[in-house]
């Protein structure tokens, strides 16, 4: 009986001492891969900031704030390398390169859209908070 547990004892620790020596090795496997992919660019996307339709008609007009932006805080669009990178002479990597500045432009065009709506609804408030205290001196007066 001394004997059975003792060797169950030693079953149980050489189990849990490969499963530990598999996740180093799986753990080791993906580290020695990921740096070696870390060569390959790697593309913004030029909406993660910005806000979905769904999310912001959600929000109440009287609640909303537009953001206010400063010189400094400007958000570079294009970077000047790209403007001046050569189109490669592959015909595929030209399509890939064509598509994909498609695909950027398609992006510029609704963050426009999206900014001149916000702009309209930024001078929407405006009128309306105009109004709302040209009401509220109207009842000072009164008072």
């Amino acid at each position: 009986m001394a004997s059975d547990s003792r060797n169950s004892s030693v079953l149980l620790w050489g189990i849990t001492a490969a499963l530990v020596a598999a996740v180093v090795i799986f753990f080791a496997y993906q580290w020695l891969f990921a740096t070696s992919n870390e060569k390959l660019p790697e593309y913004q996307d030029i909406n993660a900031q910005s806000v979905s339709p769904a999310k912001k008609s959600a929000v109440p007009a009287s609640v909303e704030q537009p953001p206010v932006a400063t010189e400094e805080e400007t958000i570079k669009l294009v970077e000047e390398d790209l403007l001046k990178a050569p189109v490669p002479e592959n015909a595929s990597l030209a399509k890939e390169e064509i598509a994909r500045m498609d695909d950027l432009q398609a992006q510029l065009k609704d963050q426009e859209k999206m900014l001149k709506q916000q702009h309209a609804d930024a001078d929407e408030l405006i009128k309306l908070k105009e109004e709302q205290l040209k009401l509220l001196e109207a009842q000072l007066a009164q008072n």
